[in-house]
């Protein structure tokens, strides 16, 4: 399970606005995240590039999943690992009641 983000979700939108704001009034995309980065006390310009891209994704402007996508996929694999290990749990109790059935009865 993946830990709990540090930067509540009003920042992260906040820092990505600002970004795509001011993008142009630098000579590097880069420079725009470090910028926004420390006036907003992000102390990873790499989970602002981040958030960045996964908003440009969401937009429709960048090829990749949604955030929609990847909750939907996440909440799939969460089901059928759960699926598998009552798969498991039933493929052993029919194997015990076999066996229980296969014993001679004593009188």
């Amino acid at each position: 399970m993946a830990r709990p983000s540090e930067y509540p979700t009003e920042l992260r939108e906040r820092a990505v606005r600002m970004v795509i704001e001011c993008r142009q009034d630098y000579p590097h995309e880069s420079a725009a995240i470090r910028s926004v980065a420390s006036k907003l006390g992000i102390t990873s310009t790499e989970s602002l590039r981040k958030w960045l891209r996964q908003a440009e994704i969401d937009g429709g402007i960048g090829a990749g999943k949604t955030s929609e996508e990847i909750a939907e996929i996440r909440a799939l694999k969460k089901k059928v690992a759960e699926l598998r290990r009552a798969n498991e749990i039933l493929k052993s109790a029919s194997a015990f009641f076999t066996a229980e059935l296969d014993r001679p009865y004593r009188s």
